[in-house]
């Protein structure tokens, strides 16, 4: 039986989770010991103490070491998250003392990413020493980290959260959509199009449930077709655009800004379908009644919110 959370405060230590993340990279008591300059009785001893107090055995002896079990990588897995902290903690503090830098995490849907990049580079002018996370995910997910205090701000649509009060929202950016498809899909360099040219096609559409997928939802259900069967679901720019980069039968709505780029670059086409529905407009969010570290208040500031 695990123990109560309290007690699992009280008593594991910052030198007991750097040693079950040398085991997981090192495989060895040994290896990991020396790694810490610690004794090898003395790791032994820790690692014995850390799964005493949780009650469970982290790590299997195999004929390639020591393998963390599932227990262990989960252990593992929050023992990574927690160093991280800290050393973000640690950053912060160096960057409030000095009166410059710090550290600023955001996060961004697919279509705001352009923004935010233009958000960040007119900040770091002003804050060179500033060190920047970038996230760019679905709103529910940013909109998550956010809850957790994993991110600062984010760019999204609260529409998708069960309490879009819990949140501040600054500004509302309506996104344009353009279709677009690898150079030698079959249908470029047609002078207009219907969306019944592109009923059979494969599509790239984001998951379920997000507002890119519902306005093009929207788009087949009042052209009286049916959704695409069998579609690539990803809310990831990159692999959008690397799917359409080497499948030339593969078509994806994505936001002008975002596909701007390779599109003036000849990388991929623009097909001239005009979509009807418009997408939701997308916000500069943060946390209702908590206070803004500086960096994420001046970010707020350069991107003109």
């Amino acid at each position: 039986m695990l123990p109560p959370l309290t007690t699992m405060a009280s008593r594991l230590r910052m030198r007991q989770l750097r040693l079950l993340i040398s085991l997981d990279e090192l495989g060895s008591i040994h290896k990991a010991a020396q790694a810490l300059s610690i004794t090898q009785p003395g790791a032994t001893k820790a690692l014995n103490e850390i799964e005493s107090t949780l009650g469970a055995v982290l790590f299997e002896r195999t004929s390639k070491g020591l393998e963390a079990n599932d227990l262990g990588r989960c252990v593992v897995r929050y023992a990574r998250l927690i160093n991280t902290d800290l050393a973000h903690l640690r950053e912060e503090m160096i960057g409030i003392l000095q009166g410059h830098g710090g550290r600023l995490s955001v996060g961004s849907i697919m279509g705001a990413v352009p923004m935010l990049v233009e958000g960040l580079a007119r900040l770091r002018e002003s804050q060179p020493d500033l060190s920047v996370s970038i996230v760019e995910d679905t709103s529910d997910r940013l909109l998550s980290l956010l809850d957790q205090g994993r991110l600062d701000v984010v760019i999204c649509r609260t529409s998708v959260s069960p309490r879009p009060g819990a949140y501040v929202s600054r500004a509302r950016h309506q996104e344009q959509l353009v279709v677009v498809a690898n150079l030698l899909h079959p249908l470029v360099g047609h002078a207009e199009l219907r969306l019944e040219a592109l009923a059979d096609s494969r599509w790239v559409v984001f998951p379920v449930n997000m507002p890119m997928r519902l306005t093009l939802e929207r788009e087949f259900r009042e052209a009286g077709l049916s959704f695409p069967l069998y579609p690539i679901e990803t809310s990831s720019t990159f692999t959008t655009l690397t799917l359409l980069l080497q499948d030339r039968g593969l078509v994806a709505v994505m936001p002008w800004d975002s596909a701007r780029i390779a599109l003036e670059h000849g990388m991929l086409a623009q097909l001239p379908l005009v979509l009807n529905s418009r997408s939701e407009p997308y916000e500069v969010v943060t946390r209702k009644g908590v206070e803004l570290p500086v960096p994420a208040q001046l970010l707020i500031e350069a991107l003109g919110v």
